[in-house]
C-alpha cells in the first residue's frame, strides 16, 4: 500500500516519486510505503494553504465549529478501524488505542469546535480620556504542525484542531515512523466538508520534509512535539525568522512517593505511569523516588506487579505491553540498560528483549526496573522513552525536592502524599509545567500543557493554543 500526501483536498504522489518503507513493529515487516516528500511538495502544500486562507479565515465561527464537530463524529464512528490502524503502525495494544488514542483525537476536535465559539477578545474603556481600546485576535495565516510517533493521531489532532479552529490553514507533517492515521485523517476531513487547502498533510523525513516546513519563509508559526535535540534545531532555524514557536519536548519526570500516601492507589497508578504505551509517553514517571520508611515494601510490591504485566502482540486482548515503535528504538533501550549496569545500576526486573512466538522479528522488550543510588547517572538524566524506570530512596522532603528538580527537563511530576502543607509546598517548588497530586495523566483539555527548562517553550491546550494560533492586535479609538 502506498500512502499519499493530502494537498488541496486530494491525495497525490510525491513530486519526485520517492517512497520510504513503513514497518509494522509487531512483526518487523514492511507493510506500506510513505512519500519521501521534498521541498517542492511542501511548497505545493503551502500554496494550497495560502490560497485557502482568505476564505477560511473569514468563515463564520459557527460554520468552522460545525465542520470540526463533524470531524469528531467521523473519528468516533471509525473507532475500531482507526484503533487497529494505529496499533499496526505504532505497536501499541489495540485496547489502548481504542480506550485512549482515538477517543482523545475525537475529543480534540470536539473541544475546539466548542472553544472557538467561546474564545473572546478584551475591551478597555479609558475613562476620562474618551477612548476605547479593544483587542482583535486574528489568525496568523499558514502555520506548520509537526507531530511525534508515540501518540500519532492523538497529538496530530491536538495541534491541527486549534490551528484550523482559529482560522489558520495548516501544512502538517506526522512522524515518518507512524504515518497511517494522519493519512486516514485526510479522508475524514474531506468527508466532513473541510474546504480544500485548509489542512495539507505532507509525509516524509524530519531532516527534509520537516526542515522544509520549518525554514519556509511564509509559514509563520511552528508547533512541534518531539525530542529536545530536534526542538533546539528548530529554534535555531525559526527564531531568526521571527516565527512563533511552540515546542513540547522531552521529559525525565519524577514520581515522588511519601509514606502517608494512599498506598494501593499509588501502587496501581505507578505501574501505569511507568509503563503505559510501553513507556513511550513524554509524561511517564521514569524516575521513582520513594520515602525510605516504605522503600523496601514498595520495591517488593512494585516488582511483583510489574512481573505480572503481559508482553505480547498488540492485537491480543490480554496484552499490557505491546511492541516498541522501531528496531532502532529497541536497540536504544537495550543500550541504556547496559549503560545503567555499567554505572552501578541494579536490574530488579526485566532488562531483556522478548521473543513472541509467530512474531519473532517484532520489537518487544520487558518492562524494566533498575535500582540506582546516584541521581546523576545517565539513566536518571537522559530521556530513554521506553519501558524502563529507576527507583531510589530518600529520607527528607528537602532531599526529595532536590532529587526531583535535579535534571535539565521540567515537563511533569507526580506527588503522592496526603499532607496538605507538603502538597502546597511541592506544587510551588517543583520545576515542572504540570504537577499531578495523588493521580497521573488526569487531563482537562481546558488547562495549559507544556514544560519548563529543556522540556520546551510555550503552552498547548485550552485557550492557550488558540492564543498561540492567533495574533493580538490592539485598536484604540478616541471619541468626542
Amino acid at each position: 500500500m502506498n500512502i499519499k500526501n493530502y494537498i488541496n483536498g486530494i491525495f497525490i504522489n510525491p513530486t519526485e516519486g520517492n517512497y520510504i518503507d513503513n514497518y509494522n513493529p509487531s512483526n518487523g515487516e514492511v507493510y506500506s510505503q510513505i512519500p519521501n516528500s521534498t521541498k517542492e511538495d511542501v511548497e505545493k502544500a503551502y500554496e494550497a494553504a495560502e490560497k485557502a486562507f482568505p476564505s477560511w479565515s473569514n468563515t463564520a465561527l459557527v460554520a468552522r465549529s460545525k465542520i470540526l464537530f463533524k470531524i469528531a463524529e467521523l473519528i468516533k464512528g471509525k473507532l475500531h478501524f482507526l484503533a487497529e490502524a494505529e496499533s499496526k503502525d505504532n505497536g501499541k495494544p489495540i485496547s489502548l488505542a481504542k480506550a485512549i488514542d482515538i477517543p482523545r483525537a475525537a475529543a480534540n476536535f470536539q473541544f475546539y469546535a466548542n472553544a472557538i465559539t467561546q474564545f473572546s477578545s478584551e475591551a478597555h474603556e479609558s475613562i476620562g480620556l474618551n477612548a476605547m481600546n479593544f483587542t482583535l485576535r486574528q489568525p496568523i495565516g499558514v502555520v506548520g504542525c509537526i507531530s511525534p510517533w508515540n501518540l500519532p493521531l492523538y497529538l496530530f489532532s491536538w495541534k491541527i484542531a486549534p490551528a484550523i479552529a482559529a482560522g489558520n490553514c495548516v501544512v502538517a507533517k506526522p512522524s515518518e515512523i507512524t504515518p497511517m492515521t494522519a493519512f486516514l485523517l485526510g479522508e475524514i476531513c474531506t468527508e466532513a466538508g473541510l474546504p480544500k487547502g485548509v489542512l495539507n498533510i505532507v509525509h516524509g523525513l524530519g531532516t527534509t520534509t520537516g526542515q522544509a516546513i520549518v525554514e519556509h519563509p511564509n509559514i509563520k508559526a511552528i508547533s512541534f512535539t518531539g525530542g529536545t535535540k530536534t526542538g533546539a534545531h528548530i529554534a535555531r532555524v525559526a527564531a531568526p525568522m521571527f516565527k512563533k514557536l511552540s515546542l513540547e519536548l522531552g521529559g525525565k519526570n519524577p514520581n515522588i512517593i511519601f509514606a502517608d500516601c494512599d498506598y494501593e492507589k499509588m501502587l496501581e497508578t505507578t505501574v501505569r505511569s511507568s509503563f503505559a504505551n510501553q513507556g513511550q509517553i513524554c509524561l511517564c514517571g521514569s524516575r521513582i523516588f520513594v520515602e525510605e520508611k516504605i522503600y523496601d515494601k514498595f520495591k517488593k510490591d512494585f516488582i511483583k506487579k510489574v512481573k505480572q504485566l503481559k508482553v505480547g502482540h498488540p492485537s491480543k486482548p490480554n496484552t499490557d505491553i505491546g511492541a516498541l515503535v522501531s528496531k532502532e528504538h529497541l536497540e536504544k533501550i537495550e543500550a541504556y540498560v547496559e549503560i545503567a549496569e555499567n554505572e552501578g545500576g541494579r536490574i530488579l526486573c526485566g532488562g531483556l528483549e522478548v521473543t513472541i512466538p509467530g512474531y519473532e522479528n517484532g520489537y518487544y522488550f520487558q518492562p524494566t526496573i533498575i535500582e540506582v543510588t546516584d541521581n546523576s547517572c545517565r539513566i536518571n538524566q537522559e530521556e530513554v522513552f521506553g519501558p524502563i524506570v529507576t527507583i531510589m530512596p530518600f529520607k527528607t522532603d528537602k532531599e526529595a525536592l532536590q532529587l526531583a528538580n535535579d535534571t535539565k527537563y521540567g515537563l511533569s511530576s507526580t506527588l503522592w502524599t496526603n499532607n496538605l502543607n507538603r502538597t502546597m509546598q511541592f506544587s510551588k517548588q517543583l520545576h515542572t509545567g504540570i504537577v499531578w497530586v495523588n493521580t497521573w495523566m488526569l487531563r482537562d483539555l481546558r488547562t495549559p500543557f507544556g514544560g519548563q527548562k529543556a522540556s520546551g517553550i510555550g503552552r498547548e491546550g485550552g485557550f492557550e493554543a488558540l492564543r498561540f494560533f492567533t495574533e493580538p492586535k490592539n485598536i484604540c479609538i478616541q471619541y468626542e
